[in-house]
Parts: C-alpha cells; structure tokens; sequence
C-alpha cells in the first residue's frame, strides 16, 4: 500500500516537473506533460459524466485547455490541483452540452436484489458497485463532482474548494447532502428476515474498487 502510494507521489512530482516546464515554454515537456497526463485526466471525467464519449471528448478537450493556458499557469501551485479544475470544467461543460440535446442518455436504475448470485462474494461486490455508480449518476451535478474528487481522487476539502472554484464550508455541505442522496437512494424497503437492517459496505470502498 505504502509502496503505491510512493509511485504515485513520484508520478506527480514528475508531472508538476514537467508543467514548470511547459510554462516556460518547453514544448517537448508540454507533449510529455498531455501524453503523461491524458489517462489521470480522463479518470475524472469519467466519473464525472459515467459515459464513455462525453468523457472522451471532457478529456480532449481538457488537454486543449492545458496546451492552450500552461504559458499562464502559477508555477507557485500545483499542477494536479490547477489541470483537475480543467478537467471538472471540460466535465461540467459537456454535461450542459447534453442537456440541451433532444435524445436524453438514459441511466439504468440499480439491479434488484437476486438479480446476481449475492450469495458469491464477487457478485456482491458486482451488485453493491453497479447500484453505487447508479445512485451516483442520480446526484446533482455540484453533489456528484465534490464525491469523486473527495472519494475517489482523495482530494482534501481545500483542495475541492480550489478546484470547483468554491468555499471550503460549501464543498462540505455539498459532500455531506450527496453522502445523504446515496445512503437514501440504495436503502433498501425493507429488512432481513431477522429484522435487522440490510448493510452495504461503505461508500469509498466500494466506489474505489
């Protein structure tokens, strides 16, 4: 654990080398930079958009950003911190790019219970992922962005606030009522046979698997 952590602060001291780089206008840091990059930024948008193209295009169209303004990044911050606010941006841009489109993309609800075979713990893990993801479409927008960056890119609340361009005391907020819209959405109608209350495994585990 402690060694895959390691990798990926080496990985983000190279990408912050590179875009020092890239600001003082070294282009091959910059190809180096957007090729290094590209997979972590379309992570985001993935999670950001759960839709494969939408999240294609959020990506390109981050990278472009980056290309486009590096020349006018602070080399005083952090360039993970700076491109996720890009990549939000792209993501948020392409949801609003759906909505105005006349087929609406649909979301499947969540499998119902026996649908899998939960007694086989892969396939509960399957179930338990596939009714998170569902309830996680289901959020707003500002709910489901400050989720993914707190949950699955483990960014801190002031890292969230830098990125959405919003107060530390608004990310909480927004943290906390999407943690409510999830636990509400995947409580289940009624209770065991022996009266206690069904339990999911928790939110971070298993949107991280």
């Amino acid at each position: 654990m402690h060694r895959g952590r390691e990798r990926r602060d080496a990985g983000a001291d190279v990408l912050e080398g590179l875009a020092r780089r890239a600001a003082e206008g070294d282009r091959s840091a910059l190809e180096h930079l957007l090729e290094g990059d590209y997979d972590r930024l379309l992570a985001v948008c993935r999670r950001v958009l759960r839709h494969e193209d939408d999240a294609l295009d959020a990506a390109q169209n981050a990278l472009v950003s980056i290309a486009t303004c590096i020349t006018g990044f602070d080399r005083r911050s952090r360039y993970l911190t700076w491109s996720y606010r890009i990549a939000v941006n792209a993501s948020i841009d392409e949801l609003r790019r759906r909505s105005r489109r006349p087929v609406l993309l649909g979301v499947s609800p969540p499998p119902e219970e026996g649908s899998l075979e939960t007694g086989a713990d892969g396939a509960a893990v399957v179930t338990d992922r596939l009714a998170v993801e569902w309830a996680l479409s289901e959020l707003p927008e500002e709910q489901r962005v400050a989720l993914v960056l707190r949950h699955v890119f483990d960014l801190t609340y002031d890292g969230i606030a830098v990125v959405t361009g919003v107060p530390v005391g608004t990310v909480r907020s927004r943290i906390a009522r999407g943690r409510l819209g999830i636990a509400t959405l995947l409580r289940p109608e009624g209770a065991q046979s022996d009266g206690a209350p069904r339990r999911r495994r928790p939110f971070r585990e298993q949107v991280r698997r």
